[in-house]
């Protein structure tokens, strides 16, 4: 059991006081049976009326509206959370599930529907044959099959923090050899995807015991990983910016399929070209 606390800073500075649209966050973590959320708080300046509400894929999202005009807008959480996630799990896939290639269950399959359908156009095929290097037979272990990609995508993609908006495309970070971890995940993702597996992006935070870890160093740092659908386990983490595997060191706070639909804070304001100065964001993870 580990007591951590969590704090999420996003301030954006005007040139000119702005009126401001309505701002999406989603910062509230996912309580599962290895995460319990102990208290969450969210403060917003200038004062905005704020309702909450979960989305298709079961994340709580908090929509604020602001009357007042403003220069600047801070947006911070504090989150205490007990994370009981074991450092080494075990997982019991079903034994329909346990070697590569299996069928998902017709219900199943339906539920998954577009999280086991890549999101990104390869007409070439590219990323098929990059991922087929990683499926050493017909059958092969489903695990060890999900842990080498993630392992392949570790060993052949460098990192790099990226703190512009955006994500790369699945072949773009093939190409460049390196990304973010969110390019990371983006392209495990898909690679399971073209297998055949559902799979989802998570964003949340990193929690970094021994200090070695990357994805989540300094400020402004949330951390994206995949949970990808097993029979039996259900939904498996793997962060292949840190070559892991299981929920030891992360706290999910949002789901879904494609990366644009996990961002922690985004909105709208009125004012002219140029009227935002810039955006900052601070996260720090902390044990209690």
């Amino acid at each position: 059991m580990t007591i951590l606390s969590i704090t999420h800073k996003t301030e954006y500075h005007y040139r000119a006081p702005v009126a401001l649209g309505q701002h999406r966050m989603m910062l509230r973590p996912r309580e599962t049976p290895e995460l319990r959320l102990l208290s969450f708080d969210l403060t917003l300046s200038p004062a905005a009326n704020v309702t909450w509400a979960h989305d298709v894929a079961g994340n709580a999202v908090a929509t604020a509206s602001f009357t007042a005009m403003t220069d600047m807008l801070t947006v911070e959480s504090r989150t205490r959370v007990d994370l009981s996630a074991p450092a080494w799990p075990v997982f019991d896939i079903a034994a329909s599930a346990q070697s590569y290639p299996f069928l998902y269950s017709d219900d199943d399959w339906t539920d998954l529907g577009a999280l086991a359908r890549p999101q990104y156009f390869d007409g070439a095929g590219r990323l098929s044959d990059w991922v087929e290097r990683f499926v050493m037979g017909r059958p092969t272990d489903t695990l060890s099959l999900l842990k080498d990609v993630s392992n392949g995508v570790f060993s052949q993609i460098s990192y790099q923090s990226r703190d512009d908006e955006g994500t790369q495309g699945p072949l773009e970070t093939l190409d460049r050899g390196y990304g973010s971890c969110r390019d990371f995940a983006v392209l495990f993702a898909e690679a399971v995807r073209t297998l055949g597996f559902g799979a989802r992006i998570v964003s949340g935070y990193l929690f970094d015991r021994s200090r070695d870890l990357v994805g989540s160093a300094g400020e402004g740092s949330t951390h994206a990983w995949v949970e990808v659908f097993v029979p039996g386990a259900g939904w498996i983490p793997f962060d292949p910016t840190n070559r892991a595997v299981g929920a030891g060191n992360l706290i999910p706070v949002a789901v879904a399929r494609h990366i644009t639909q996990v961002a922690p804070v985004s909105g709208t304001f009125v004012g002219a070209d140029g009227d935002l100065l810039n955006m900052g964001v601070a996260v720090t993870v902390e044990g209690a």
